[in-house]
């Protein structure tokens, strides 16, 4: 199976031994909310609040218990709010790691440093190498398991050489193999969750879209190389600097398929805008410039799968 949404991973390490926990076989779904100021069920939304507050306090006794953490960081919104909290409670105890990829789109590179500065997270940064791996160019359906798989393998030697503990967000079957924990998951936490409590400590990534690698952009069965990723990163840019907000560039080989959420389509319609976008993609070097009508949705790309 693809791994369509990554979970948010630990390992824990005492006294020099690592005590590995076996992974939860769920997945946290992305969940886009906006910010709520008022409500028509007072009760119900307090209700909610306090189970939110409640979940918090449990994950931050549970950092507590770890003592120390090495967070897997890409600056979404799960790893944000867990780095955040993991800092507030372990302070520098609390480290940061994110992984340096030609997949990593430019302009969450930069986001995360925004972050890391903003709020003082104790950050390093690592290089990952699945792209050197054939399994993981040749771009079948599993793809997300190697690159998690890959990413495991620079952090857990790491922990175990630091003295921290990890936490990742990698696919099911590299989780299970690398004996990993969810605090996420083990606590209960939905997305809207992670959002309303990042919402409520100021973090900016709490009404963030989805945004994963950009791998994901690419046709299964078309080989990730460096030169598609960047053309895919080059798209995604022309359409941020347009005024998009939620959107993906999906790369069939010589055909781009635009896909951009329903609620700014009427504006990606216009005649002036397509005309833009037919411009711009085409010295991208797309022969074919396409606007998928069924919009943005996440997960497209497995729709063939189905």
């Amino acid at each position: 199976m693809p791994c369509r949404n990554p979970l948010q991973l630990a390992v824990k390490k005492k006294k020099g031994m690592v005590s590995e926990s076996s992974p939860i076989d769920q997945i946290v779904k992305d969940a886009q909310i906006d910010e709520i100021t008022t409500t028509n069920d007072d009760l119900t939304a307090n209700r909610t609040s306090s189970v939110a507050s409640s979940k918090e306090e449990h994950l931050r006794q549970l950092f507590r218990d770890m003592g120390s953490v090495v967070v897997a960081f890409s600056g979404g919104v799960d790893s944000t709010y867990v780095a955040y909290v993991a800092n507030a409670e372990l302070g520098e105890r609390a480290l940061c790691i994110i992984g340096e990829s030609a997949s990593l789109p430019r302009h969450m590179r930069e986001e995360t440093a925004r972050i890391i500065k903003q709020f003082r997270f104790r950050a390093e940064m690592i290089q990952t190498d699945e792209l050197d791996q054939p399994v993981y160019t040749a771009n079948a359906p599993n793809r997300c398991y190697f690159c998690k798989d890959e990413l495991y393998g620079k952090l857990g030697p790491l922990a175990l050489a630091r003295d921290d503990l990890g936490d990742y967000r990698p696919g099911r079957a590299a989780a299970l193999e690398h004996g990993v924990r969810s605090p996420l998951i083990e606590i209960g936490m939905s997305k809207k969750e992670v959002r309303e409590l990042s919402r409520r400590a100021g973090l900016p990534t709490w009404d963030k879209p989805a945004s994963p690698c950009l791998s994901s952009r690419i046709a299964y069965g078309t080989a990730v190389t460096i030169e598609r990723l960047s053309t895919v990163d080059r798209g995604e840019e022309i359409l941020r600097q347009m005024g998009f907000r939620e959107f993906r560039v999906r790369h069939h080989d010589n055909l781009v398929r635009l896909e951009i959420a329903m609620e700014e389509l009427d504006r990606a319609l216009r005649r002036e805008v397509v005309e833009e976008l037919a411009l711009r993609f085409r010295e991208l070097g797309f022969r074919y410039v396409t606007l998928d009508l069924h919009g943005y949705r996440s997960g497209a790309m497995n729709e063939v799968l189905r």
